[in-house]
């Protein structure tokens, strides 16, 4: 019978569904549990593409392989189904948000179903369920009764054309990803959560977890704690003061001016004493106009004075110039900077352009080709002169305390997370605003409160989120006093529902608790959650975040500890054919649907784990793929030698059991390529038998099942077996058969591999083998006459002489 692997696939999948075969079940075994995560996708309506299918196949392998170790294995699934796509699709469309997420959903569980993996689909559900999203609202409650969520006006991106708010991520080249338009900054009040009080865990911690060490500097750089000190400059004349953060106080003597960001309130304060105002306010509305990124990264420094007022250095006693720059944030520190353009790039290059003052005041480089921002001995610092920058910082913020001036800090770049979105498609944010008793949440009783259908999902004229036009949704009492009340029209951010989904799965149909406090102790943390490099920084980041606050409100038990992921690794990224990589625009995105069309479910997978190491980049290539096919047509054809009369030779033996060794240790360091190649490897050498013995068989079907299952369960089957291959125990390996009867060691003279012998697997060191080596030919030439000072032999390893 010819391979077939549609029907064999379709077989297989039906059987596992009807038998629960991957359904989680919390028991008590030896091995104990194992929780597997990927990213859950956003199901786009262009369906699957191959890169999704890279880590769902290297974590479905590892989890089946756990399986058969005798876990617990948890693997789920779901979807991240709010955000802006879906409404883009929509607006563009005039399809409800719903409709379209329901019909894309439908699509990509029958894509990741047609593929073989081992989810539990029972614990499934998507984000823009009310069921789900119901306690996505209860923790924003929770986080609001703690303190940690508060509106504020804060200074956004703002998309002139859809007049909504925008997050970084959404403007790309300084214009809105919806819609090309201009972004503009624009004070608006948002809700945040507090995240910075946080900050210290979210850094400290990383130490209890086995994140790739990229991933874990990602983390660091993200926050980016500073210590350094708060500085008062007075502004001369006025009874006003501007703070400013530096991580060098040993260099406020060489501050020749100060710089603003173009937000900075003191400019407003101020206003009618500037006395070029409207030079300012041009320069402020041009600034509002570009993105953080085009601000600080922009090499050309621009900037204007603000002439009428001057601070006062309060070290120096000197009074020095005010600008306003937009290469300075409002977010970073106080959005003022004391500027020193001997020992800061950024500031010499502006001062170069305006022809201000650089006044070097620590030793080290040489400031008439650029600034030195090292560490050295403190000149034109007054009595301080001569000291270390470290004795410098001390005693310097010593003195600024001493006299009410500033004081020892320490400051990050991580911001309270805005949680605000003036869109249509996203959980609504629970709360009320009440004319008496102002900003009140929503009774716990009453969630969710349900995302309204309506018909128009456009912002209004004002930039308020499409729900303000449900006047009777909006409309609503008090549950404080019972008053006339307004609801919130802002929904959450798409990374609301995602932040905490990993715990939803092991509780997912729960309408009393977001996770009972059982399960939660059984399976929580997630042992090994994989995904992509773009998302190891800001969700990873907002999962820590809201999980550790979950601990500290007692929800995650303290067994479990304060880290959602106890390991995190990524995979490269799949590239189109060339190596170009895939996008809609280059129209070279690759559905997979074709390829298990054509070639089946098995050989997607198995090419996925052999076209490179998991952790590069590497282009798609039909070759490849057609080249697994033709394997897995090999083993199809080996099945039919298998035969429980023959026995196997003592290599053939051997082989078997090295490559349940090599394929075992390699799916646990996700060298899937290795694995899947000494899989070929063994499969050759099964070829080349006229009659293949069964048990040798039933090893490599075994140890084939994590990559590709359908065509293994069938194996197993025809070899007699009337249990699920899924559920059988992974095979050991015999220490004792899987080494040579002959190993192969170098032997070094002098430090130079002159030679090998071959000697007995773990032959110990004796005169016999010293006298087998110095008669080799090779080993008598590199000697000649000389002394030999030393033999050292290492067994099964090296034969080192030294001479002299």
């Amino acid at each position: 019978m010819k391979y077939n692997p549609k029907k064999i696939e379709a077989k297989w999948q039906a059987a596992w569904q009807v038998g629960k075969v991957f359904a989680a079940k919390e028991k008590k075994n030896s091995q104990g549990k194992f929780y597997p995560l990927v990213e859950f996708p956003y199901p786009s309506g262009d369906g699957l593409h191959t890169g999704h299918l890279r880590s769902y196949t290297a974590m479905d392998v590892i989890a089946r392989k756990k399986r058969m170790e005798g876990y617990s294995v948890l693997y789920p699934m779901g979807f991240d189904s709010f955000g802006l796509p879906t409404e883009n699709y929509a607006i563009k469309n005039k399809i409800a948000p719903q409709k379209a997420t329901a019909k894309n959903i439908a699509n990509f569980t029958r894509q990741l179903k047609s593929l073989g993996y081992s989810f539990d689909w029972q614990r499934a559900f998507s984000t823009s369920d009310a069921e789900y999203y119901k306690w996505t609202q209860w923790i924003f409650i929770q986080m609001f009764k703690k303190g940690l969520a508060y509106k504020a006006k804060e200074n956004i991106n703002w998309c002139t054309s859809c007049k909504i708010g925008l997050a970084n991520e959404e403007v790309v080249a300084g214009v809105c990803e919806r819609c090309g338009g201009e972004v503009i900054k624009k004070e608006k009040e948002q809700w945040l959560l507090k995240i910075t009080k946080y900050a210290d865990r979210l850094i400290k911690d990383l130490d209890l977890v086995d994140f790739l060490p990229q991933i874990k500097k990602q983390q660091i750089d993200w926050i980016s704690k500073s210590q350094g000190a708060e500085i008062d400059f007075s502004v001369v004349g006025f009874g006003e003061k501007i703070k400013i953060f530096t991580t060098r106080p040993d260099t406020i003597f060489g501050a020749t001016f100060m710089v603003l960001a173009p937000e900075h309130e003191l400019i407003n304060s101020l206003a009618k004493d500037i006395s070029n105002f409207q030079e300012v306010e041009k320069y402020i509305r041009q600034a509002k106009g570009k993105s953080d990124l085009e601000r600080t990264e922009n090499k050309d420094k621009s900037g204007v004075e603000i002439k009428g007022i001057k601070v006062l250095n309060p070290a120096s006693g000197e009074e020095i110039p005010i600008f306003v720059a937009d290469y300075v944030l409002s977010t970073y520190g106080f959005g003022a900077i004391m500027a020193v353009p001997a020992h800061d790039q950024r500031d010499y290059d502006f001062a170069k352009k305006y022809n201000l003052p650089i006044r070097e005041v620590i030793q080290g480089g040489d400031i008439s080709k650029e600034a030195y921002s090292g560490d050295g001995l403190a000149i034109n610092s007054e009595q301080y002169n001569g000291l270390s920058s470290e004795e410098f910082k001390k005693k310097i913020t010593t003195w600024l305390e001493k006299n009410n001036l500033g004081k020892k800090a320490v400051n990050y770049k991580l911001r309270d997370w805005i949680f605000s979105r003036q869109r249509y498609w996203g959980e609504p944010i629970p709360m009320i605003n009440c004319s008496d008793c102002g900003w009140v949440p929503e009774a716990e009783k009453n969630l969710p409160v349900v995302l309204p259908p309506i018909k128009d999902y456009l912002p209004t004229d004002q930039g308020d989120s499409p729900l303000a036009k449900a006047k009777s949704w909006v409309k609503t009492s008090c549950p404080q006093c019972g008053s006339l009340a307004q609801r919130e029209t802002d929904v959450m951010p798409n990374w609301a529902g995602s932040n905490w989904y990993f715990i939803r799965y092991a509780d997912p149909k729960n309408n009393k608790k977001l996770i009972d406090r059982a399960k939660a102790k059984y399976w929580l943390p997630v042992d090994w959650y994989n995904g992509g490099m773009e998302h190891t920084t800001l969700h990873l980041l907002y999962s820590r975040f809201v999980f550790k606050f979950l601990y500290d409100i007692g929800l995650v038990p303290k067994t479990v500890g304060s880290e959602p992921y106890k390991k995190r690794t990524a995979q490269g990224m799949i590239l189109g054919e060339g190596g170009i990589k895939m996008s809609k625009s280059k129209g070279n995105v690759i559905n997979p649907d074709f390829y298990v069309k054509q070639y089946g479910a098995d050989t997607v997978r198995v090419y996925e784990m052999f076209m490179g190491p998991f952790d590069q980049s590497i282009a798609w290539d039909d070759k490849g793929v057609s080249g697994v096919y033709r394997f897995l047509n090999k083993v199809w054809a080996i099945t039919k030698k298998a035969s429980s009369k023959s026995k196997a030779s003592v290599e053939l033996s051997r082989l078997a059991q090295q490559s349940i060794k090599k394929v075992g240790e390699d799916i646990d360091s996700m060298k899937f390529n290795t694995a899947v190649s000494q899989l070929m490897i063994f499969a050759n050498a099964l070829d080349k038998e006229k009659s293949v013995p069964a048990d040798l068989m039933e090893k490599f079907a075994l140890i084939l099942s994590p990559f590709a299952p359908h065509i293994a369960e069938e194996i197993w089957q025809q070899l007699g077996s009337k249990k699920f291959l899924a559920n059988f125990q992974w095979p050991e390996y015999d220490r004792r058969l899987i080494q040579e009867d002959l190993v192969k060691i170098g032997i070094q003279i002098n430090g130079k591999v002159r030679d090998e012998i071959s000697l007995p697997f773990d032959a110990l060191p004796s005169p016999e083998i010293e006298q087998q080596v110095l008669a080799l030919a090779k080993v008598k030439k590199h000697i000649a006459d000389k002394k030999i000072i030393k033999f050292i032999h290492i067994k099964n390893k090296i034969i080192s002489i030294v001479i002299k």
